[in-house]
């Protein structure tokens, strides 16, 4: 009996259909190769950008050690978070291109070999401290950071914002793994040296498992064509979203790097302040997982705008605490709503994309710019706050660049809803 082109149709369809059921790497939102993705990206930003929301306590260490004044010990910090957002640009080129794994490696090579470097160097020598610190963990981090959250849009598109979210809170975990860790050691006979390197050595032992378990899902980009950096760079969302990353991380690290030297200064336990840091690591868990499942149904721009305004209310809230418990009540909070933006920008970035072939280019810029933002934010707070800790001008410095960036964002969200009904 001839076939009609109705039933060819059907046919075509369903051995295309059979095709891609056939081949394992094509696979999305579930198989070993996504988990095990997902499972190596979580361990990739625990002891990257986890390890970085850490340096509040060598901020603290470094500062008491007199290496140098509070903002220029910020550098150390900020320089280290630039370059790992800085490095997501070529990071990210190399992920679009198929190189994620030798990208993976070189950069566990560069963090690891650089971290055991920071462990000979003296904290009261600022030169030392900012080169392995600063300089070394920085390249090798932003190396690993921005692939490791990327390339889970190759493995997942239905609960693409879920998943980047679940890696992103990985950032979390170590924030409350290394605070707590190196706090300890640092203050016990074993010092800073071996403070240090047993933290070097977990994270080899973290790094050598992620490298094994992470792979690309080059199917995932078969049909994609080759992105355009003018088609990008005219995408004007893409560039709104861009300028106000810029100005959010100027103030959103804020907190990380001085909540412990200020609940110090303000008279809290010295023993119960060094806990700061791993409460609000501890309060973004939450913060960045809900926000991605909620993204997944609603939409990541109407999650982001709501959390940046709470972020500003929040950094004008410093003004009124002065004790433990109202120092515990805002270090969870906002934890929530930093780990929330943190873990959402990742969703908003790869929502514009038009094919999964430039994600990676898209990440590496809005990161390598936003990152002069991370780079400059704490040391002009430092700066600011001076010897005489004036406190008040560094949370007005935070609160009001948030204030306007959620402007920005609200005629983001109204550009992109007209985009679609016009």
């Amino acid at each position: 009996m001839p076939l009609n082109d109705t039933d060819l149709l059907h046919s075509s369809e369903e051995k295309e259909m059979h095709s891609l059921r056939s081949q394992p790497s094509s696979q999305v939102d579930g198989g070993y190769k996504a988990w095990a993705t997902l499972t190596g990206g979580v361990l990739v930003v625990v002891v990257t950008f986890g390890y970085s929301n850490s340096f509040g306590v060598y901020q603290d260490v470094y500062t008491r050690s007199h290496a140098a004044s509070a903002s220029n010990v910020s550098w150390v910090g900020s320089t280290q978070l630039f370059f790992l957002l800085a490095m997501g640009l070529p990071a990210g080129k190399l992920l679009d291109m198929g190189y994620m794994r030798y990208t993976n490696l070189i950069g566990s090579l560069i963090y690891v070999f650089s971290l055991f470097m920071v462990s000979i160097a003296h904290p009261g020598i600022y030169y030392q401290v900012y080169l392995s610190q600063g300089i070394g963990l920085g390249i090798g981090a932003g190396l690993l950071y921005v692939p490791a959250v990327a390339v889970q849009a190759h493995h997942w598109r239905q609960h693409r914002a879920l998943a980047m979210s679940a890696v992103a809170a990985g950032s979390s975990v170590g924030g409350i793994i290394f605070p707590i860790m190196l706090n300890q050691l640092f203050k016990s006979s074993v010092g800073f040296e071996w403070g240090v390197r047993a933290s070097a050595f977990i994270v080899l032992g973290l790094l050598a498992v992620a490298n094994l378990l992470m792979t690309d899902n080059p199917a995932a980009k078969v049909q994609a064509e080759k992105p355009s950096v003018k088609s990008i760079f005219t995408d004007i969302p893409y560039v709104i979203i861009t300028i106000g990353a810029f100005f959010i991380l100027w103030g959103i690290f804020l907190p990380y790097f001085y909540l412990q030297l200020y609940a110090i200064l303000q008279g809290v336990d010295p023993n119960t302040a060094f806990y700061t840091l791993a409460i609000m690591n501890a309060g973004s868990i939450p913060g960045r997982i809900i926000p991605g499942f909620l993204a997944d149904r609603y939409g990541a721009f109407n999650n982001i705008i709501p959390v940046l305004l709470a972020n500003g209310v929040l950094i004008f809230a410093l003004f009124g605490i002065n004790t433990l418990a109202s120092t515990i009540v805002f270090a969870i909070i906002y934890g929530f709503t930093s780990g929330a933006f943190l873990s959402l920008a990742g969703p908003v970035t790869a929502s514009l994309a038009q094919n999964p072939g430039e994600i990676g280019v898209r990440f590496g810029f809005l990161y390598f710019i936003s990152s002069f933002g991370a780079l400059t934010g704490a040391p002009i707070a430092g700066a600011l706050l001076g010897d005489t800790f004036t406190w008040s001008k560094l949370f007005i410095f935070g609160g009001v660049g948030y204030r306007d960036i959620n402007v920005v964002f609200a005629v983001e969200l109204m550009i992109s809803i007209s985009s679609r009904w016009l």
